[in-house]
């Protein structure tokens, strides 16, 4: 097939599973899952290429590509875990009353030219932080869902954000809201930068001046989210 979203439709149907279903398996929210199938991600890969295809049976490569056959080998579902596999007790256990948990959206948000065609593993896949820091950082308590996470990789927004930071990104907001950091999608590439409407259009801005500034069409500019806040693992 043509695109991921045909490639995935074919394959759950076969598989006889919800979209929610496949989401558990997978270990990511049901709002990232639903963007496989609208067509929001025109590509999978690393962990949740692996834990997708496991879960619908077909070949890994089939699901990426589109090449190759479909059938996996191991077949529909997911392998029995081998007695020394450790299995994740976040994926496994609810969220505790208090708690907000944060999903990874899907993939990684680019940083600078070409970056995002690197295959590097998530930092972090999910968190969970107390209702009442939330409240305090955001000044609202989010619905289940509408938080996620994703990691910023590349230059372009130094010192503002460094390769490996992670993002909130607020997903209700698919919209231009003012001058402020969006995750975006230009040209097939996902990427965190800033907008800023000028008097001639619409801008996409860097914060490190190597990468110039760029006016755009704003029908080429995809809002995927608002980026609210940022962390990162650095050395002090």
């Amino acid at each position: 097939m043509t695109t991921l979203a045909e490639r995935l439709t074919i394959a759950i149907a076969r598989a006889k599973l919800t979209k929610a279903e496949l989401a558990r398996r997978v270990g990511i929210s049901p709002p990232s899952v639903n963007g496989w199938f609208t067509g929001k991600a025109k590509f999978l890969r690393g962990e949740n290429l692996l834990a997708a295809a496991k879960a619908l049976g077909v070949d890994e490569s089939w699901l990426a590509t589109g090449k190759g056959p479909m059938e996996s080998k191991r077949g529909i579902g997911v392998q029995e875990p081998q007695p020394d596999q450790v299995i994740s007790p976040v994926l496994e256990t609810e969220t505790p009353p208090g708690y907000v948990r944060f999903d990874l959206f899907e993939g990684a948000a680019g940083m600078g030219i070409g970056v995002v065609n690197q295959d590097y593993p998530e930092v972090v896949r999910t968190i969970e932080v107390a209702e009442w820091e939330v409240r305090k950082k955001l000044g609202f308590l989010p619905k289940p869902g509408r938080l996620q996470l994703i990691t910023g990789r590349g230059p372009s927004m130094r010192p503002k954000l460094e390769d490996g930071d992670i993002i909130w990104i607020d997903t209700a907001c698919n919209y231009f809201d003012g001058d402020d950091f969006y995750l975006i999608n230009v040209g097939g590439e996902t990427q965190i930068k800033m907008l800023q409407r000028r008097g001639d259009g619409l801008y996409v801005c860097s914060i490190n001046p190597d990468f110039p500034t760029y006016r755009s069409q704003e029908d080429e500019v995809v809002v995927l989210g608002k980026a609210l806040m940022h962390a990162g693992l650095r050395r002090f």
